[in-house]
């Protein structure tokens, strides 16, 4: 494991939080499951944005789920599956909505506001917190399974 994981990364502004993402990219395979939790505004569709360009994917495709609750980029290494679960209340509004399926399949499953999958989120999922200190910019930790 590199020391980038072993210790907390500071993005100053967007372009920092989209480069993480981009190199974040490289590290992932089939199946894997990226558990994104923050704030609103903390910038989880911006890593995300970085996740799909560092795939090779049309990085101006991710926009923020929030209505669609999943939307899916194509076009890159591995299909992307952004998942926002902001406007549920929790594990029984989500489980009808067969993300099981995106868990098990051959892109990367990128779940925002994953608190509320409750215990429907994969024991093998990574986790990356995004937050936001009062000195400004973001700081994200991440947890790999």
């Amino acid at each position: 494991m590199s020391t980038f994981w072993a210790e907390k990364r500071f993005c100053a502004g967007p372009q920092d939080t989209e480069a993480l993402g981009a190199e974040l990219a490289q590290e992932f395979k089939p199946g894997d499951v990226l558990l994104l939790q923050g704030p609103l505004g903390a910038g989880k569709t911006c890593l995300t944005r970085g996740l799909a360009r560092g795939l090779g994917a049309d990085a101006d495709s991710v926009l923020s789920p929030t209505f669609a609750l999943v939307r899916e980029v194509r076009g890159g290494r591995l299909p992307l599956h952004h998942v926002d679960l902001y406007r549920l209340q929790g594990p029984g509004e989500v489980r009808g909505l067969g993300l099981e399926e995106l868990f098990d399949g051959d892109g990367l499953t990128v779940v925002e506001w994953p608190e509320r999958l409750g215990a429907l989120a994969p024991a093998g999922a990574w986790r990356l917190s995004l937050s936001l200190p009062p000195d400004g910019g973001r700081e994200a930790t991440c947890l790999r399974p």
